[in-house]
């Protein structure tokens, strides 16, 4: 008897602490800086990315010796 209310009062205080870990918490407030962030001015097609011919192979691999 002694062993099942072990076993019963871990079990109980595990599931308390698993469902204590799964209540909403309340997160701070982001530090957005003072400026203002900057809207619409990402560079984009600025980067070498999908810049390459597409279809056509590397030039040659000449090697040096």
């Amino acid at each position: 008897m002694k062993k099942i209310a072990i076993a019963l009062g871990a079990t109980l205080a595990l599931v308390t602490a698993a469902n204590a870990a799964d209540l909403p918490r309340r997160q701070p407030v982001p530090a957005y800086p003072a400026a203002q962030a900057p809207i619409g001015k990402m560079p984009i097609g600025k980067s070498p990315i999908g810049k390459a011919p597409i279809g056509k192979a590397p030039g040659p691999v000449a090697a040096r010796y």
